[in-house]
C-alpha cells in the first residue's frame, strides 16, 4: 500500500514549486497516528524542486521532522502539527543546550544544516509538553539535595520545538502559533540571516512549563525578530552565545541582530542577553517592543563570573514597560546554584557533560564585559525600582547612556562598579528613595 502512495506522489507532484501533501504519502492526521514518516517523505520528495509541504487540516502527531534546502513547511489555519510524548521519536543529534555542545534530542520541526528554507502558515505547532516538564521537575526534585541543580537542564533531556541549526536563509512565521514547547521554543543556533515574521507563543498551557524560553538567537547573526506576540515561563526575547569553559572555546558571537514590534505578556524579563555570554555581543538593537504582564524585568543581562564574553554596541530604544517591577537590571552573578558547576565526592562515572560545565575558568577570562550601550526613549508606569545593577570591581560597565527615560517607580535602585555612564533629558519620578551610585562608580547626568 505505501508503494502505491509513493507512486501516487511522484505522479502529481512533479513539477517544479508544486506541493506536497503528506497524505499522499500515508499520513492521517487524526491525531493519534504517527505522522513522521510520511511528512518526512514529503519534505525529502519536495527537496530540490522548490517544493512546498502543506499542512491543511487535521492533527498530523509527529515526532522530528526536518525541513530540507529549497523546501516550505506550509501548516495551514485548521492544521495542528502535534508533537509526540515519547522520547524516542525525538534522534539524539549534535546541537548546542543552553550554552553547550553535545547531543541532545531533535526538536519537532528542524531546519539542521540546511539553506533557504521556510516554516510558514496560519496553523498551530503544539509540542504536548506537559510530559517532559513532569520530568524536569522529577529529576530537580532528585538532583537538588545533591547540590546538582546545574545539572538538571542537561540531563533532563527534552525536545525544543523549533530549530534552526547551523543553517542561512530561513523563514519562520506568518502567523503561527507556536505552544506548549517541551524545552525552548525557538532556537536559532550558529546560523546566518534568519528572519522570524508573525509567530504567537504560548506556553503557559496545561500549567507552566519549565524553561520555556521564547525565540534564543545564540551565536548566530544577521537576525531579525518582528511582529511576535509571547506569553512563556521563561526568557522571552533572548540572545545567547555559550557557556563557560565550552563557550569559550567555540567563542562564536550573535550579531548583527533588530528585534522589533515584539509584544510580552510573560516571561522572565521582555528583552534579555545572557546568561550564556561566552562569545559575546555586538550590532543588537531592539525597539518598539511592549512588555505587560507577569514579567518581571523589562531589560536584563546576567552572567557569571565563569562566562565571558564581551557585549558591545547595543542599542534599545522605544520600549514600553506596564507595572513591570524593575526596569533594568544587570546582574553578573546570576543563579549560583544553576550558573556554577561542582562535581559532589563520589560520583562515579561522571558524566561527559559534567566534565565541561565543571571545567574551571580563570577569572580574568570568566568576567564578561559589557560597554557601549545606548538606551533611550523607554516609557514605564507602575514599576517598583529603576535600577539593579551591579559590575565587577575589575570590570565595571563602560559608557552606557540614557536619554528620554519616561519613568514613574517607587525607588531608583542602585549602580554598583558602573563606568562612564551618561544620562541626560530624562523624566524619572519617584516616590521613595533616589538611585544610589556607589563611590567606585563614575555617572553624570543623573
Amino acid at each position: 500500500m505505501k508503494t502505491l502512495w509513493m507512486l501516487a506522489a511522484l505522479a502529481s507532484a512533479s513539477a517544479w514549486g508544486a506541493d506536497f501533501r503528506p497524505e499522499d504519502f500515508g499520513a492521517r492526521a487524526d491525531g493519534s497516528t504517527l505522522d513522521t514518516a510520511a511528512i518526512q517523505a514529503a519534505i525529502d520528495r519536495a527537496a530540490g524542486q522548490g517544493g512546498t509541504v502543506v499542512l491543511s487540516k487535521g492533527t498530523y502527531l509527529s515526532g522530528s521532522v526536518f525541513v530540507k534546502s529549497g523546501v516550505t513547511l506550509r501548516i495551514d489555519k485548521d492544521a495542528t502539527l502535534r508533537g509526540s510524548q515519547r522520547l524516542q521519536d525525538y534522534p539524539v543529534m549534535p546541537t548546542r543546550i543552553a550554552g553547550i555542545e553535545t547531543s541532545w534530542p531533535a526538536a519537532l520541526v528542524n531546519v539542521y544544516r540546511e539553506h533557504n528554507a521556510s516554516i510558514t502558515g496560519e496553523g498551530t505547532i503544539d509540542g504536548d509538553g506537559k510530559v517532559f516538564w513532569q520530568s524536569f521537575w522529577d529529576l530537580r526534585k532528585a538532583y537538588e539535595p545533591r547540590g546538582l541543580r546545574w545539572a538538571a537542564d542537561y540531563d533532563a533531556q527534552r525536545p525544543r520545538l523549533v530549530q534552526v541549526y547551523d543553517a542561512r536563509d530561513v523563514k519562520l512565521g506568518g502567523g503561527l502559533l507556536l505552544k506548549r514547547a517541551g524545552f525552548w521554543t525557538v532556537q536559532l543556533v550558529y546560523s546566518d540571516g534568519v528572519t522570524v515574521d508573525g509567530v504567537t507563543i504560548r506556553n503557559n498551557e496545561d500549567g507552566k512549563g519549565p524553561s520555556t524560553d521564547g525565540i534564543d538567537i545564540d551565536s548566530s547573526r544577521n537576525v531579525l525578530v518582528q511582529h511576535a506576540d509571547i506569553s512563556v515561563n521563561d526568557d522571552a526575547l533572548c540572545l545567547k552565545a555559550g557557556r563557560d569553559s565550552d563557550g569559550l572555546r567555540v567563542n562564536r558571537p550573535t550579531e548583527n541582530v533588530v528585534i522589533r514590534d515584539v509584544l510580552v505578556r510573560e516571561g522572565a524579563a521582555g528583552v534579555t542577553f545572557g546568561s550564556e555570554t561566552s562569545g559575546g555581543f555586538r550590532n543588537i538593537e531592539a525597539y518598539n517592543i511592549t512588555v505587560e504582564g507577569r514579567v518581571p524585568v523589562g531589560i536584563l543581562f546576567k552572567s557569571a563570573h565563569t562566562r565571558g564574553g564581551l557585549g558591545q554596541d547595543i542599542r534599545l530604544h522605544d520600549i514600553k514597560l506596564n507595572n513591570i517591577p524593575v526596569v533594568f537590571r544587570v546582574t553578573m552573578n546570576w543563579n549560583p546554584s544553576y550558573s556554577y558547576a561542582r562535581i559532589p565526592d563520589g560520583i562515579d562515572p561522571v558524566p561527559p557533560i559534567w566534565k565541561v560545565l565543571a571545567t574551571p575558568v580563570p577569572r580574568e577570562r570568566g568576567m564578561a564585559r559589557l560597554r557601549d550601550v545606548q538606551v533611550w526613549n523607554i516609557e514605564a508606569r507602575g514599576a517598583r525600582t529603576v535600577f539593579e545593577v551591579e559590575g565587577f570591581p575589575e570590570a565595571p560597565l563602560e559608557r552606557f547612556s540614557f536619554s528620554k527615560l519616561d519613568i514613574q517607580a517607587e525607588q531608583g535602585g542602585s549602580l554598583r562598579y558602573v563606568r562612564d555612564w551618561k544620562f541626560s533629558d530624562n523624566k524619572i519620578q519617584l516616590t521613595g528613595s533616589p538611585v544610589q551610585v556607589a563611590p567606585e562608580s563614575s555617572v553624570t547626568g543623573l
